[in-house]
């Protein structure tokens, strides 16, 4: 008999992937499309919706044509988080929706904390004040296209867009809802208190549910542009950062998810809200208890940044490779250079949007491998800094599980652990967002009774390392140095 499927959709901020997986947490097969970016002024980074949809019916239509489509039991969609769109009644866009990675509203991020409260702004939505949650966005349009607001009797987060055009209804879930900054993390609900400050209603806005809701069946339209079946299962599924926690198995206590791609995600699960300003707090994919992540928006893409201009210009990607056997024989703090990681701002703990990346303490001994290593280090501070401020909570963290493609490299592995003092254990699963989505939708299904023997069925792990006790101790130094000086980089009025 063959085997029955589930489909994790992946729509992220750069593609849209369909996968379908099996029971055990095999890739059967994918579609993918990618979806186009506009980045016309400075600051401005937009989407058209009608791509969100456009790349999805691609993706299924290429998945629908390898699989015998009547083995789906379900989909549900991991959504790149923060992107807000605005349409009229019947959906169709009456504007560029703005990603999350679009920094125009910094003066409406002010003015919303200000009116709000940034304590109560922080302790409602769990993020602290920030240009990347959508609450900024939407005031944004509000202030500079009234027309477009007027205009804008819906507001729509990718997922409930798509289960839209999916399912033809009205639902969003918890899980991706909350990352816009508009969403009560305790009630579980929109929070009138912040939209009245935004200038928006709830009912510009989808139904929330919790993850794993049967949201409804494929439509007829639906099945005849992707090729799926009619009536197939659409269950609420999460954000992408959420999606790739469950999808390593890290929705548990004690297990921090680390994600060592373009940006660098630091996660926890958590019983309860916790609020920090090392982390933002995310409702969990599951629906039981909370995500917290501390965020680094430039992680391999600020170590790619620094060799393009700085350490090997004229080398491309193979400078990598040298640099990096050269910099595993130098020695932890990389003899006093220092390297604060915040080329595109900080997010915690500082929550500087200003901040600047900056090199400290360079001599006639410092060759381009020590400001590679000493790069690396300052990723990884940040890393270590907020895993011991969670345990300074009463958070338990007992291993770290490594993802993405940082996560490759031997001596940012070592680094992790030696700094944290932690074992690393390196994850297995491909795909860890799709992989969550497809979680959601088996435990949704029936496939599991919970989401834990679900991860337990469909996650895998590889090789574990452990951190060595004299570079640990070195590490305490380094750590404590670095603080002081990315403080300084979040701080410099003096220099203005």
């Amino acid at each position: 008999m063959a085997e029955r499927l589930i489909i994790g959709l992946d729509s992220s901020t750069q593609s849209t992937k369909a996968i379908a997986w099996t029971k055990s947490g095999e890739i059967v097969a994918e579609g993918r499309a990618d979806i186009p970016m506009q980045t016309s002024q400075k600051d401005y980074c937009e989407q058209d919706p009608n791509d969100w949809w456009d790349t999805t019916v691609t993706a299924l239509n290429q998945l629908a044509q390898q699989i015998d489509v009547s083995l789906v039991d379900g989909l549900a969609i991991s959504n790149q988080r923060e992107t807000i769109g605005f349409f009229d009644a019947e959906l169709n866009s009456v504007h560029p929706a703005m990603v999350w990675l679009d920094s125009r509203s910094g003066l409406e991020a002010d003015e919303l904390s200000e009116r709000v409260g940034r304590e109560r702004l922080h302790t409602i939505s769990g993020k602290p004040k920030d240009i990347i949650p959508s609450n900024s966005s939407v005031m944004w349009v509000r202030k500079n296209r009234p027309d477009v607001f007027n205009a804008a009797s819906q507001v729509r987060e990718v997922g409930s867009y798509l289960h839209w055009h999916l399912a033809g209804v009205n639902a969003v879930s918890w899980a991706s809802a909350d990352p816009s900054g508009m969403f009560d993390i305790e009630r579980k609900e929109w929070s009138d208190e912040i939209l009245a400050v935004v200038g928006v209603t709830r009912d510009q806005f989808a139904k929330p549910v919790p993850p794993g809701t049967l949201v409804g069946g494929l439509t007829d339209a639906a099945a005849e542009a992707t090729g799926l079946k009619a009536g197939t299962p659409i269950f609420a599924g999460a954000g992408d950062g959420q999606c790739a926690g469950l999808g390593v198995d890290a929705a548990k206590e004690g297990r921090v998810y680390l994600n060592l791609g373009t940006a660098v995600v630091t996660g926890l699960w958590s019983k309860t809200p916790n609020i920090s300003n090392s982390w933002r707090t995310m409702l969990s994919p599951t629906g039981d208890g909370y995500f917290l992540e501390g965020v680094m928006r430039g992680g391999t893409y600020f170590l790619d940044w620094m060799v393009k201009h700085y350490i090997a210009p004229d080398e491309g990607n193979a400078a990598h490779e040298a640099l990096h056997a050269k910099a595993l024989e130098l020695p932890v703090g990389s003899d006093g250079l220092m390297v604060c990681p915040y080329l595109s701002g900080c997010m915690n703990p500082f929550w500087d949007a200003n901040a600047k990346a900056a090199i400290y303490g360079i001599s006639p001994a410092h060759d381009t491998s020590y400001l590679y290593r000493a790069s690396m280090e300052g990723l990884t501070g940040e890393v270590a800094r907020t895993i011991f401020d969670m345990r300074d909570q009463g958070l338990k963290v007992t291993e770290i599980i490594g993802v993405g493609g940082g996560a490759n490299s031997p001596l940012w592995r070592q680094m992790l652990v030696d700094a944290t003092g932690i074992p690393l254990t390196l994850s297995k699963s491909l795909e860890a967002s799709s992989l969550g989505a497809a979680m959601i939708a088996a435990v949704g299904t029936g496939w599991f009774e919970s989401f834990d023997e679900a991860s337990q069925a469909m996650s895998a792990t590889g090789e574990t390392y452990h951190p060595d006790p004299v570079a640990h101790k070195e590490w305490k130094v380094l750590l404590e140095r670095q603080q002081t000086f990315n403080a300084f980089c979040c701080h410099n009025e003096t220099l203005s």
